[in-house]
């Protein structure tokens, strides 16, 4: 992207940004921490009873989503292993000025602003119960043999279908099927008609639920049920 993002206040006042370039939001303007706190938290993390939990994230973006999970795993004692993938990391001066830490502890604070400043391409643990992978990769051209281990959950979480359709086709969803363990889940905001096909025809047993603030439904594909 050669134009710099806007950030832009959502509905629950925290920060998203805007694309001019796609004319495209990286989260809901109806509440940025609540619509991944709905689709990734609520709907996919919180739906895994494992105690060692390897999620794959396709869109680090903000790193709101990883941010949220490593919260929710210190909290929970949960151990968490994360991949993701991001063609374009964020220049820091604009993750400096993101909020999504700021009514947090200093030490939280610190955490958020570690995900964004470890190496890419590189295993680092960022407390004992959250370690990240941060792969800097365009995702249509992914070799899934960079992922070490199958995953329990996929947080899909590209730009719209209409706005990157690359990013969502048959051959992608069939290559994180395969990458995906025995009752593991995708979850994604996205609802579209189109998507569901493409991952039931990938094998996935799809459900629809009800979507954020802002969104009637939303997605959750799980493999073998």
């Amino acid at each position: 992207m050669s134009v710099k993002p806007v950030i832009e206040l959502t509905a629950d006042g925290s920060h998203t940004l805007f694309v001019p370039e796609l004319g495209e939001h990286y989260h809901s303007i109806n509440g940025a921490i609540q619509e991944s706190i709905h689709v990734f938290i609520n709907s996919g993390l919180k739906c895994c009873t494992k105690d060692i939990v390897q999620i794959f994230e396709i869109g680090f973006g903000t790193g709101l989503n990883a941010f949220l999970t490593l919260l929710n795993a210190n909290n929970c004692g949960k151990k968490i292993l994360y991949t993701t993938v991001e063609a374009y990391p964020l220049p820091d001066s604009l993750i400096q000025e993101l909020n999504y830490s700021q009514n947090h502890s200093k030490a939280d604070q610190d955490l958020y602003h570690k995900l964004h400043t470890v190496d890419w391409g590189r295993e680092v643990e960022i407390t004992e119960n959250f370690t990240l992978t941060k792969i800097k990769d365009d995702f249509t051209h992914f070799d899934f043999s960079q992922i070490k281990h199958n995953v329990d959950i996929v947080y899909f979480d590209a730009f719209a279908p209409d706005k990157q359709s690359d990013m969502w086709t048959q051959q992608i969803f069939n290559q994180l099927y395969d990458v995906t363990n025995y009752q593991g889940v995708l979850v994604t905001y996205c609802a579209k008609g189109m998507v569901r096909r493409m991952m039931q025809q990938a094998g996935y047993t799809t459900e629809r639920l009800p979507g954020p603030p802002g969104k009637r439904e939303m997605l959750r594909a799980t493999k073998g049920i």
